[in-house]
């Protein structure tokens, strides 16, 4: 199968382009080369991806004939990013500043967008 249909079938991108184009930008890793969409994988092939300046690491256990449920991805890979990893992308979403209003709280006021720039400067 090809890396592009099976980032897709495993649900690891919403759409098959998306993971091609990933592959065109050289940031689909197998066996740490990097590889094109059309490369085929095989089981025990190791599987890095760059995404959001994180690197992610699977291990390919089975490969699926279709796309598959999201409650049975896990038998056909290994999810074996370090923790290093892991907790970078914490660090990130922690300090990523969010401006959340209660739902049905309307649009904001002037005096609310002077604050919200005040706070973003």
């Amino acid at each position: 199968m090809r890396i592009d249909k099976y980032l897709w079938c495993l649900r690891l991108f919403k759409t098959r382009s998306l993971a091609s184009d990933i592959c065109k930008k050289g940031k689909v890793f197998i066996n740490n080369e990097k590889v094109k969409a059309s490369k085929i994988v095989k089981e025990n092939d190791h599987i890095k991806i760059v995404k959001a300046a994180i690197t992610y690491e699977y291990l390919i256990k089975k490969i699926p004939k279709s796309r598959l449920n999201a409650k049975l991805v896990m038998e056909y890979m290994e999810d074996i990013t370090p923790q290093k990893e892991l907790d970078l992308l914490k660090n990130i979403k922690d300090t990523q500043i969010k401006y959340n209003r209660p739902k049905g709280t309307g649009r904001p006021t002037k005096r609310d967008r002077r604050k919200l720039n005040d706070l973003l400067d």
